[in-house]
């Protein structure tokens, strides 16, 4: 059975090694870039195991947009081992963080996916997510990007 925890620390080589193995070079985050993630206040960081295996993660950020009353969460990003995809673990990780944003007082969450990406749109779509905008030439200045969102 897969269960959720928080980050630690410890986990911070195989969280690289998942992401590395989940995004092509350019997109997948490099160490510096993960450990800032991890490291933001406002960061969520959600980890799925199995067996006391690290099997993937989820790293969501909650901020206040300009003018806003209240938070708004964003999900930085979720990644899960390419042997488990399709298994459940993502939809475990999305559903956590958006829990913990929403009980952070977040109304709304977002994220951007590529595209080409449709493994991903498809999975965001049946989460309840929809397209708000493109962001041209988003992942490694030639892949446009969508910015998708939904109320909690």
């Amino acid at each position: 059975m897969v269960t959720l925890r928080p980050y630690q620390p410890a986990d911070f080589l195989r969280l690289v090694e998942i992401d590395q193995a989940c995004f092509i070079e350019g997109i997948a985050y490099s160490e510096e870039e993960m450990r800032y993630f991890l490291d933001m206040p406002s960061a969520t960081t959600l980890v799925a195991e199995l067996e006391g295996a690290i099997q993937g993660f989820i790293i969501a950020d909650r901020f206040r947009p300009r003018r806003a009353s209240r938070y708004m969460g964003r999900i930085i990003t979720i990644d899960v081992a390419t042997d488990v995809q399709s298994t459940g673990v993502g939809t475990l990780l999305l559903n956590g963080a958006e829990s913990e944003l929403k009980d952070r007082l977040c109304d709304y969450i977002c994220l951007e996916v590529a595209v080409n990406n449709e493994r991903a749109l498809r999975f965001y779509k049946k989460h309840g997510y929809s397209v708000l905008k493109t962001l041209p030439n988003y992942y490694l200045d030639s892949i446009d990007g969508l910015l998708m969102g939904k109320k909690l």
